[in-house]
């Protein structure tokens, strides 16, 4: 029989990392193989809350976050670690960050449709690969579409508030755990794993949770 593992995916649409870090962990769950009945909870978390509506270029936002060498690590790191997992960032002098709040509350409703990992995949397809803004409601919709779920009601519930008050709690509730940064991974309630790995990393963390046998990278117990 196999392994039940609970994975709480605390990331962020706009963050870069997480995407390179979401395709490397599955890759290390495929690696793994049949022995686990992997179960994907996507938390979310806001890098921006307060970024405005048109969102921000994303150059000029990491060169005043982090200063200009972080910014071209940023852009040259996600690139070549997407690569090497599979995922492909179109990054260029145009492109924004955005706030996400509405994409998290899309997030939250197709986790109870069973489709959350669907709908994570496409979201950040559609911002990182294609460049797209993941608040404006037409790309939510059509990332819904893309997750094989119901679009007139993603529609129905982006045109109301439904599912922010879930959301709100969500992140008070990550942040409660002294999470800061993103991606955190939480396997099982108790492993942390902070930042992204590569697969033979993630590989090795995942193993070694399910023996119950920390590891001194694997971080603090939640």
């Amino acid at each position: 029989m196999a392994t039940p593992l609970k994975i709480d995916f605390v990331s962020d649409i706009s963050c870069g990392w997480c995407a390179v870090g979401l395709h490397a962990f599955e890759a290390a769950l495929s690696n793994i193989g049949a022995d686990i009945a992997a179960e994907f909870h996507f938390q979310p978390f806001e890098l921006n809350p307060d970024m405005p509506g048109g969102g921000q270029n994303l150059n000029d936002h990491l060169v005043y976050k982090y200063g200009e060498d972080a910014a071209a690590h940023y852009v040259k790191g996600t690139r070549d670690a997407g690569a090497a997992a599979g995922f492909t960032f179109n990054l260029n002098q145009d492109s924004r960050i955005y706030r996400t709040f509405d994409a998290h509350r899309l997030l939250h409703w197709a986790g109870l449709m069973g489709r959350q990992p669907e709908l994570q995949h496409a979201l950040f397809q559609a911002h990182f690969t294609d460049n797209k803004h993941p608040g404006d409601h037409a790309v939510l919709l059509a990332c819904a579409e893309a997750a094989r779920l119901d679009v007139a009601a993603a529609g129905l519930i982006l045109a109301s508030d439904a599912y922010a008050d879930e959301v709100r709690a969500l992140q008070a509730e990550v942040r409660d755990k002294g999470i800061h940064a993103v991606p955190t991974i939480i396997l099982n309630d108790q492993y942390v794993i902070t930042g992204s790995r590569s697969a033979e990393t993630f590989e090795q963390l995942i193993r070694a949770a399910l023996k119950r046998t920390p590891r001194a990278d694997e971080g603090t117990a939640v």
